[in-house]
Order: C-alpha cells, then sequence, then structure tokens
C-alpha cells in the first residue's frame, strides 16, 4: 500500500516526536525542579538516564508486536502507557516519584519510535526511504524548536508539573491522528507469529551482522552525544552564561534547525555520492567540530557565542549521519524490519542513557564536562564509522 508522500511524512514525523517532545519540553524547568523537589543535579540527570535506558530496551517488546500484529495496534498500546506516566510525573512529591514516572512514560513513548522505522521500511527502501525519512525528521524537527519555548512558556505562567499534563494531552492528539490518517501498512498475510525460538534465532542473525551492528553503533554514539547535551545544557547554558529558560530554548531551537536542516539533503547527496560516504564525511566533521570546541573550552575561549557556532555546525554534520545509517541498517533485514528497528532502537537509546550514567559525575554546570562528553561521543562514533564505512565504500568502488 502506497501513501502519499506528504502524509505520510506529517502522520510519522509527529507520532515519532511524542517521546522526544517528552525530553525536550521539560529542559526549561531542570533548575525548578531541582529546586521544587529539594534534590540535586544528579538526581535529576538520572531521570533523563532512566527514560532512556527504558525507551531503549521496551523497543525489544514493540518490534515483535508490530510484525505479529500490524503496526497500529501497539502503538495504541504504548501511548496509552505513555499517558499514565505523565500522570505519575504530574503528580510527583519527591525526585524518586518523578523517576518511577519518567520510566513509565519511556516505556509507552518507545512503541511509536519502533513502528515509525518499521512503516518506512514497509514503504520503501534505499534512497526512496532515505527521503522519506528525512521528511519525517522534518516534521520531527518541531520537537527541538518548539517543545523547550512551550516548556518555558508554561513555567513562565505556571508550575512544571502542567508540562506533563501538557505530555498528556499530546499524546491523546497522536492517538487521534494515527487512528484517522494512518492506514495498516502491514498485510494480515505477510504478519509472523510470535515464535521465542524464531525471535531469538533472528536477534542473534542481527547481533552477529557485523555491518548492522556497527551502523546501529555509530547511529547510537552519534545520538548519545545529542543525549549528553540534553541532560547537561540546560544548567550550563543558564547557570554560566545567565540565559533564561526562554533565551535557552532559543540556543536550543538553534541547534535543532542545524540537525534537521542538513538532514534534508541526505537523499540527495546519498543518491549522488553514496549513503556511505556521506555518512563517513559527516562523521568526521561532526568528530572535528565536537574536538575542536573541546580544545577551545579547555584553553579558556568558552564564550557563548563560540559554543554555539561549533555545535551549530557540529549538530548540522549530525543530520547527515543519522537517517543514512539508519536506512542501511534496516535494508537487508526487511523479512524482520520490527525485530531490526527494536534492536537498533534499543541501542541507539542505551547508548545515550550510558553515557548520560557515565558523563553524569563531571557535570558541574561548567562547559567544559558538557563539551567533552559530546567530543567523546563523536570519537566514538568516528572510530565505528572507520572500521564499518570504509569497507562499504571499498566494496562499492570495486564494484
Amino acid at each position: 500500500m502506497q501513501i502519499g508522500y506528504l502524509r505520510s511524512a506529517v502522520v510519522l514525523g509527529l507520532l515519532a516526536a511524542v517521546g522526544p517532545f517528552a525530553i525536550d519540553l521539560y529542559l526549561p524547568a531542570v533548575g525548578e525542579i531541582v529546586t521544587s523537589l529539594e534534590t540535586n543535579d544528579a538526581a535529576v540527570h538520572m531521570t533523563f538516564t532512566v527514560y532512556f535506558i527504558a525507551f531503549g530496551i521496551a523497543q525489544l517488546i514493540y518490534g515483535p508486536l508490530a510484525d505479529r500484529f500490524g503496526r497500529k495496534p501497539p502503538v495504541f498500546l504504548g501511548l496509552a502507557v505513555f499517558i499514565v506516566g505523565s500522570f505519575l510525573c504530574a503528580t510527583a512529591d519527591d525526585v524518586s516519584a518523578l523517576t518511577i514516572g519518567r520510566f513509565v512514560q519511556a516505556l509507552g513513548a518507545a512503541a511509536p519510535m519502533v513502528i515509525v522505522r518499521a512503516v518506512v521500511r514497509d514503504l520503501h527502501t534505499g534512497t526512496e526511504a532515505t527521503r522519506l525519512m528525512a521528511l519525517i525528521m522534518l516534521v520531527f524537527s518541531v520537537s527541538p524548536m518548539l517543545a523547550p519555548l512551550t516548556g518555558s512558556l508554561i513555567i513562565e505562567f505556571g508550575s512544571w508539573r502542567l508540562i506533563f499534563v501538557a505530555l498528556g494531552v499530546i499524546a491523546l492528539a497522536a492517538v487521534t491522528q494515527m487512528a484517522l490518517l494512518l492506514p495498516e501498512t502491514l498485510p494480515k498475510d505477510q504478519r509472523a507469529k510470535i515464535d521465542p525460538t524464531a525471535m531469538i534465532r533472528s536477534a542473534a542473525d542481527l547481533l552477529t551482522d557485523a555491518k548492522f551492528m556497527g551502523l546501529t553503533l555509530i547511529g547510537g554514539f552519534s545520538l548519545a552525544s545529542f543525549f549528553v547535551f540534553i541532560a547537561a545544557a540546560p544548567l550550563v547554558y543558564m547557570t554560566q552564561y545567565g540565559l533564561s529558560p526562554m533565551g535557552f530554548s532559543l540556543v536550543f531551537a538553534l541547534n535543532a534547525i542545524g540537525f534537521f536542516a542538513s538532514s534534508q539533503f541526505a537523499a540527495m547527496l546519498g543518491q549522488r555520492f553514496g549513503m556511505a560516504r556521506v555518512a563517513l564525511l559527516a562523521v568526521c566533521g561532526f568528530t572535528a567540530s565536537t574536538s575542536l570546541l573541546t580544545v577551545l573550552v579547555w584553553s579558556g575561549v568558552d564564550d557563548l557565542p563560540v559554543l554555539m557556532a561549533l555545535f551549530f555546525i557540529g549538530n548540522s554534520c549530525l543530520g547527515q549521519v543519522i537517517a543514512p545509517v539508519m536506512v542501511m541498517a534496516l535494508e537487508e533485514h526487511g523479512e524482520h524490519a520490527g525485530m531490526a528497528s527494536s534492536l537498533g532502537g534499543t541501542f541507539q537509546m542505551v547508548a545515550g542513557g550510558v553515557m548520560i550514567l557515565v558523563c553524569s559525575p563531571f557535570f558541574d554546570r561548567t562547559a567544559l564536562p558538557l563539551t567533552g562528553a559530546v567530543a567523546a561521543c563523536a570519537l566514538i562514533a568516528l572510530v565505528l564509522a572507520l572500521l564499518t564505512l570504509r569497507p562499504e565504500l571499498q566494496r562499492s568502488t570495486a564494484a
């Protein structure tokens, strides 16, 4: 079944934005949450870690469900769980209760992310899939650009708890547009029974596929750099540089604009030069810009314009990485698109959660630990890219 590019991009983009919106919307409120719940920075950082890890692991559940029951039912289940988690967050009376609520939210938010990738694989492959993924990311870009601004407006006129009420309303809207606008893309005759033995065998095949794992982890550590930024940047920008929640939201939106504007050229460049070449060069540019920023900050050049400029360049390079590696990772696994999507999403999100957990003790509301953590993620992604993408380029050149 073919769905119009524009409609499918809008529906899938808004659906995929639910989980990230739950991250970005409360970024401007991090400082207020620390004060309101009488806790510390590390405890609030843990709410990010728990969210990312739960988000990643839950994808292992929704992938097989999507292959067995179709793409839509698991989304309805996940968004119902997400709404329950939003209620728990809105009524939390301490940071432990907030962390539990974030855990439940993430369990639900994982469903739309898995299903979006599987639907793209149902509809297209190759550069066509990259083009659709790029359009989805364009719609998806509403989240990091508007969510922090919306969150800052909410805390300007009300409590941070209203942010989680708003997230519940957003999930209800996502359920409605999913039910009305997205046809089922997996026909009944193509659905696979839930066979634990087959699932284990399928997972084992994917886990031992060096190309799949390499591409997945390139995307994982590339995204981890963004997740580390999300966890640490609010307190750095609002403490060291004295930005208001609204000011931080605008700076954050600038990074998002660089990422998503750049991603719109991924399909065109991939078709012209090959997706592997584009992704490899983009990882190199991302690593170079973030490493340079870390050296400058370490040497004392840590002015806000310097951070803004080099993070913008880095995230613009990052926009050329994510869509191509996601498409290449799923390219050869159409018969197990749900499982491949689940495993890919799990490794990507867990990588982000683990990096936050590892780096959190070093975060002190100054720029150096933030830039160093982002550069470390970029360097890991570069090593993986050299190991995975260079052989791919050599094979394509020989062919």
